[in-house]
């Protein structure tokens, strides 16, 4: 048995844009069908979601069968909680609100075993490992995580050559919708500002040799931060696209239905 390769680090050094969506919604067959839509990849979030440890790896289960890559993030960026993420079979991590190198330097430290990192040891308990099934993994996991942090306050963006610059962070997300408060716009993530901070962030990011990445769900800021050069793009939420969808259908047939729609984050 060999520890998998991970797909979407090795898709990053590619020329292929990618794209892919958020999970928010807890239940595997919601996980199962997205999975098998034909994304890139899925971020099941772990922050803004009511998802525990026990469904976040329920839903890894649930895609492992596809060709989809599994990213998750965490609800914040602690040691312990990393390792428990790793432990269960995430390999791809999403990190949210790193505003310094110092944190980004931290992230790295804890997705990786010594003497490169902290990451504890357990792999007798560890899906990752197979429950020790998987040989030699304690010298071969460092190598297939993927660490991407995620800035999305003025202090990130203050300190983003820095963080790109640190070694072993692979990707460089940007979250227009925290980053807009913190901008002073709450809620306004297509705001002139916005979108100008966020291009010039991925520009930051790809002259640090880093892939960046963006959550866009609307079509034409898709295409204006694929164009400034994004790697990876998120192009939905499933709550949106249900929510949207069925709001659709309702206002459709339902005389006094609410049809306005629900942004993407």
């Amino acid at each position: 048995m060999e520890i998998p390769k991970n797909k979407f680090k090795a898709a990053l050094q590619g020329e292929k844009k990618l794209y892919g969506m958020f999970l928010g919604i807890p239940n595997t067959s919601v996980a199962e069908l997205c999975a098998g839509a034909g994304f890139d990849w899925l971020i099941i979030d772990g922050e803004h979601s009511p998802f525990d440890i026990q469904s976040i790896m329920a839903h890894l289960q649930a895609m492992s069968s596809f060709s989809v890559s599994a990213i998750v993030r965490p609800v914040e960026g602690q040691t312990a909680i990393i390792k428990q993420m790793l432990d269960i079979g995430a390999q791809s991590l999403l990190i949210p609100m790193v505003d310094t190198p110092e944190q980004a330097k931290l992230m790295v430290k804890s997705c990786k075993y010594p003497p490169e990192g902290i990451r504890g040891l357990g792999t007798a308990m560890a899906r990752a490992a197979q429950w020790n099934r998987i040989p030699d993994y304690l010298h071969k996991a460092n190598d297939e995580v993927c660490l991407i942090v995620q800035i999305e306050t003025v202090l990130g963006l203050e300190n983003i050559d820095a963080i790109s610059a640190v070694d072993g962070v692979d990707a460089v997300f940007v979250g227009p919708s925290d980053l807009s408060a913190s901008m002073g716009y709450v809620g306004q993530q297509d705001h002139p500002d916005v979108v100008d901070a966020v291009c010039k962030a991925i520009a930051s990011i790809n002259a640090s040799g880093k892939a960046a990445g963006v959550l866009a769900v609307k079509k034409e800021l898709i295409d204006k931060y694929s164009a400034a050069g994004a790697k990876f793009i998120g192009v939905g939420v499933d709550t949106a696209v249900l929510s949207n969808a069925t709001k659709q259908l309702a206002a459709s047939y339902v005389e006094d239905a609410d049809s306005n729609e629900v942004a993407g984050y």
